[in-house]
């Protein structure tokens, strides 16, 4: 099966190539940007030397008669423009920015402060959380492949939501870090060396444009939920994401419990790993790999939860993840080219 990437240079992109050169099933067939054609891609990617492919202009039309699959590893505001263009073509899509995933009418202006894709487009694309959303992925045209922050936390709360321990009045609070990788490739005051070297902040307080998606799925699972808290913090590495969790729960209950309940609820999604009790996560186990792994802890004084919850941000919460889509798509084993250790050390 043939895909393409439009979006090629950005990180994004480039952990695609990485992933897909190893695929048993997938070929990449074209690799596209819209201020790069006509060169090499290894002209400024010296890590892809091996590689002698010519970025190519962006022509959905010409995209769709070569490949099976577009992945559009795009900044946020492009997938919407050019997402009418692919609509009208036999190929199926995976957009890794945030243009798909938000359904509420004018809720993507407000969060993005850009023009959104049409309507119905979005009201039509499958949210690719692919550990809840396989059946849906599979019968998918388009598919809102999750952000990276809505990802560690979706996973890291959904059993106690979707198992009743957790509901409307959970009081949710999302305390996440994530290395400067997540801000993009283009270079800024923010992620400037001499800015971020040895320094850790927060930012977009109370702001972020993952709270309404993250409060869009927690919705799904649970009625009527209370706004969540969701804050993120810039940590002075390259990759990965922390989310630690607190969250109400209704009933009292115990480690144990959530340790089984975990295990039981992920015991056939293979890339999520639940830590053994009083043990806990970090971003390191999970480096350059499509996991995700989870810790919980239940605190009896206070009657809530703590859940840590790591992922590799360019992985399992951009191209890992849009690739297991696709595998999940076209009928392939969901951890076909995935199915590698984590760096280590």
């Amino acid at each position: 099966m043939n895909v393409s990437i439009v979006g090629a240079t950005g990180y994004g992109g480039m952990e695609l190539i990485r992933f897909l050169n190893n695929h048993p099933q997938f070929k990449i067939k074209s690799l596209h940007t819209s201020s790069q054609f006509g060169r090499s891609l290894y002209e400024e990617n010296a890590h892809l030397m091996h590689m002698k492919d010519t970025l190519e202009e962006i022509n959905p039309e010409a995209i769709a008669k070569k490949s099976d699959i577009v992945f559009l590893a795009t900044p946020s505001g492009v997938s919407s423009q050019l997402i009418s263009e692919f609509s009208d073509l036999d190929i199926k899509v995976i957009d890794l920015s945030g243009d798909l995933r938000l359904q509420t009418p004018g809720e993507y202006e407000n969060w993005y402060k850009k023009p959104a894709a049409p309507q119905h487009i979005i009201e039509e694309a499958v949210y690719g959380l692919a550990e809840w959303n396989a059946e849906a992925i599979k019968k998918a045209a388009f598919i809102a492949n999750p952000g990276c922050y809505p990802t560690a936390s979706l996973l890291g709360l959904a059993p106690l939501f979707t198992e009743g321990l957790a509901g409307a009045d959970a009081d949710v609070i999302i305390d996440a870090k994530s290395g400067v990788s997540g801000a993009g490739k283009s270079p800024s005051a923010v992620t400037h060396f001499s800015e971020m070297n040895e320094n850790f902040k927060i930012y977009k307080v109370n702001q972020h444009q993952h709270i309404p998606e993250i409060e869009q799925q927690l919705g799904r699972w649970s009625s009527g939920l209370q706004p969540i808290t969701f804050n993120t913090h810039l940590v002075p590495m390259t990759r990965g994401i922390m989310a630690t969790m607190y969250i109400k729960v209704n009933r009292e209950t115990s480690n144990v419990e959530l340790k089984d309940l975990y295990e039981t609820v992920y015991e056939n999604h293979p890339f999520v790993r639940v830590q053994p009790l009083d043990r806990f996560p970090s971003t390191k186990q999970v480096y350059g790999s499509n996991f995700c792994d989870i810790g919980i802890d239940y605190d009896e004084r206070t009657g809530k939860v703590t859940v840590v919850s790591v992922i590799d941000n360019l992985v399992k919460g951009a191209a890992g993840q849009a690739i297991q889509n696709a595998n999940i798509l076209m009928g392939l084993e969901e951890t076909a080219g995935l199915w590698n250790s984590p760096l280590y050390p």
